[in-house]
């Protein structure tokens, strides 16, 4: 279980569309940025965690600010997934359970929040990469529908595409998860979002590899 919830927490992203957030209140553009490096430039397990309670403390603390939004909470769903990969085992559980009440908290007040499918995104990866029961709340069912939902919302996204590879790795469809991943490399860059785009295209190449050397 520690496993799956490192390789969880380095992939979750929930900030695929982020930036036409940002627009609404430059804090969440703060949030947006520590969470990239917190997620992708610091390689310590301890202090990746650190950074990334850090941010969902802020995040929680906008929520507090202005309420009634749901981005401050995708943003502290964002932090409390990084934080369950870098902590693992059960500890890491209880964090990826916190996540996903925030996400749906997020999705009742608006499940567009943050752009182009990010609710939908985070919750398919969520219940694609969490071990199920009786363990933890993992679904694959759930997690397809979430995840096409994100990409009927946002077809040539990095992370819809990317979550939706990933989960279709896990299912052995590794053609499927080939093409996903191929688009995922071929999406669009999102300005401003430099440091996360190149993260998650690494790991799309990454599982890509992986994915062609099982069709082989």
């Amino acid at each position: 279980m520690q496993k799956s919830l490192v390789a969880f927490g380095l992939a979750l992203s929930l900030a695929a569309g982020a930036a036409r957030a940002d627009a609404l209140d430059p804090r969440l553009d703060g949030l947006a940025r520590a969470w990239a490096h917190a997620n992708y430039e610091i390689a310590d397990k301890g202090a990746q965690g650190a950074a990334a309670a850090q941010v969902a403390a802020d995040a929680d603390a906008l929520a507090k600010q202005i309420p009634g939004r749901a981005e401050p909470l995708v943003w502290e769903a964002i932090a409390k997934a990084t934080q369950a990969g870098a902590k693992g085992g059960l500890g890491g559980l209880a964090l990826a359970k916190e996540s996903r009440s925030l996400l749906e908290r997020a999705e009742k007040i608006n499940p567009n929040a943050l752009g182009d499918g990010s609710v939908y995104t985070s919750l398919g990866s969520l219940y694609a990469q969490v071990p199920g029961f009786p363990i933890g709340f993992g679904d694959p069912a759930k997690a397809r529908s979430y995840l096409q939902k994100a990409l009927a919302a946002n077809p040539n996204g990095v992370d819809s595409n990317f979550f939706y590879g990933d989960f279709l790795m896990r299912q052995n469809d590794y053609a499927g998860a080939s093409k996903a991943l191929q688009k995922a490399l071929a999406a669009p860059p999102r300005p401003g979002r430099e440091i996360a785009d190149k993260g998650r295209k690494a790991q799309a190449s990454a599982l890509l590899s992986q994915a062609q050397a099982k069709l082989r």
